[in-house]
């Protein structure tokens, strides 16, 4: 049988809560939900470090941050010492291309290789810009007219024009939206003009009992003070602090949902397509995020935490040979995952170094009894931004603990220097907002000495160091 073709859409800062698979939402995604209506749709799917460039090389991996080197956004790639998803598929005579989000290495630092095309956003930053985007490829620089999602669409499609139909390929599409500066084409400017999106019930959470370390300046009620949003310079007048706040989020949300508008309407460019050149049996296609976001939750935008909203991610599949219609699946999978599940469905070998597990008996139907009931999760990038502290943690199917290993950041983000660390405990089956902290609760006791003790277990499988102070 031929080998499977490989489209890979990776959306930036995509939540789960913005697409109407997962839940009803206010802007239609219907092409990202035909995925899921004709594939299987994952509930439970994380990432282990919760910022862009350590997540895109996790997915090209297959290994955590500490294993792969790249912990923070200012990390780079090293082809020479690194396996990585494109060389299987490569050395497997696939046809491969990655357009769009490369961000694995600020300022070409580090450009994809096993790739036989590669345009990707340029920028310092690795970002690129939404408007008349400018990208990097083997040939040098190329400008473009147009909107980012539109333009990388456009150039996906002709690489597939190209394309070999003797050959499989493998197809990465990494998208820039919606992430910050949320900046939406006109065509979508009248979506949601008249309507008032349901606030999250923790919008206006003042987060009283946080420890200090929660205290992060990621608030939505601050977004003016960052001048990276797509908000306008003031708000109105005669707002109290209240309105204010919920004036802002309708304003951000608004503009974040506009943004995953354009996403949807190409990827129904993609998936038609594939139905125009028969592909569509044989072609797996995969919708996901490098992280989740916070969509206002406890009052907060952005992402790192180790709080739901930001570690969720979607996870839609869909390859109709193999995989069953309408499906879901509740099994944890992480983005640790995602090479070696695709090596698996090419029928290529895993290679020993991919920590992730192969999630074919998942979407194919199956259901494994020796599943992961746990995961490990790290952010390091201790006060770079919003003074988020560096902590890692585990998250089990019903509990979550969360360890801060560095001071509070004081309001300028001053790092602090790792000695007075601060712990969390949520019970999540009682409390899926994570509202309270349980860690110093008696009744816990047990419970949280055990997930102490599984942390370290799988630090030790990991082979990730503790920090220090972290006591046994």
């Amino acid at each position: 049988m031929k080998q499977p073709n490989v489209v890979f859409i990776t959306a930036d800062d995509h939540t789960p809560s913005a697409l109407n698979c997962y839940g009803p939402t206010l802007v239609p995604t219907p092409n990202l939900d035909r995925i899921a209506d004709e594939g299987m749709r994952l509930d439970n799917c994380f990432c282990t470090n919760a910022i862009c460039t350590p997540a895109r090389a996790t997915m090209l991996t297959g290994t955590y941050s500490h294993t792969n080197g790249i912990k923070t956004l200012d990390d780079t790639i090293n082809h020479s010492q690194q396996w990585t998803l494109a060389n299987s598929f490569h050395q497997a005579g696939y046809q491969t291309a990655m357009i769009g989000k490369w961000h694995l290495g600020h300022g070409g630092q580090s450009n994809p290789i096993d790739f036989d095309e590669w345009n990707v956003l340029a920028s310092n930053s690795g970002q690129g810009k939404y408007f008349e985007p400018t990208t990097l490829t083997s040939r040098g620089m190329q400008h473009h007219s147009g909107y980012v999602t539109d333009v990388l669409t456009d150039l996906s499609l002709d690489w597939l024009e190209r394309c070999n139909p003797s050959q499989p390929f493998l197809l990465w599409l990494g998208h820039k939206a919606p992430h910050d500066p949320f900046q939406y084409h006109p065509r979508h400017s009248d979506i949601l003009t008249n309507v008032d999106v349901p606030e999250p019930c923790t919008l206006h959470d003042n987060l009283a009992g946080r420890p200090a370390a929660a205290l992060s300046t990621q608030r939505v009620e601050r977004m003016l003070g960052f001048d990276k949003q797509h908000l306008p310079e003031s708000t109105p007048n005669n707002l109290n602090e209240e309105q204010r706040h919920s004036w802002l989020y309708q304003t951000f949300i608004k503009s974040y949902l506009r943004c995953v508008a354009a996403i949807d309407e190409n990827v129904g460019r993609l998936l038609g397509y594939l139905d125009e050149h028969n592909l569509t049996d044989n072609t797996i296609v995969i919708y996901t995020s490098d992280h989740g976001f916070f969509l206002g939750e406890h009052g907060f935008y952005d992402k790192r935490y180790m709080y739901e909203p930001s570690i969720r991610i979607p996870f839609l599949i869909r390859y109709p040979r193999e995989i069953p219609a309408g499906t879901s699946s509740r099994k944890m999978a992480l983005n640790v995952d995602f090479a070696p599940t695709l090596l698996d469905l090419a029928h290529l070998e895993i290679p020993n170094e991919v920590q992730g597990q192969s999630l074919r008996s998942i979407v194919s139907g199956d259901n494994p009894l020796t599943w992961r009931k746990s995961m490990y999760y790290r952010y390091w990038m201790h006060g770079a931004h919003f003074n988020v502290p560096a902590h890692y943690g585990i998250r089990t199917e019903n509990h979550k603990l969360i360890y801060y290993y560095g001071d509070p950041l004081n309001a300028t983000g001053a790092t602090g220097d790792h000695t007075n660390p601060t712990w969390e405990l949520f019970d999540l089956k009682r409390d899926p907002e994570e509202l309270q902290n349980l860690y110093s609760d008696p009744t816990y006791a047990h419970l949280r000495e055990q997930l102490r003790t599984e942390l370290r277990h799988l630090q030790v499988e990991l082979g990730d160091e503790p920090y220090p102070q972290q006591t046994p």
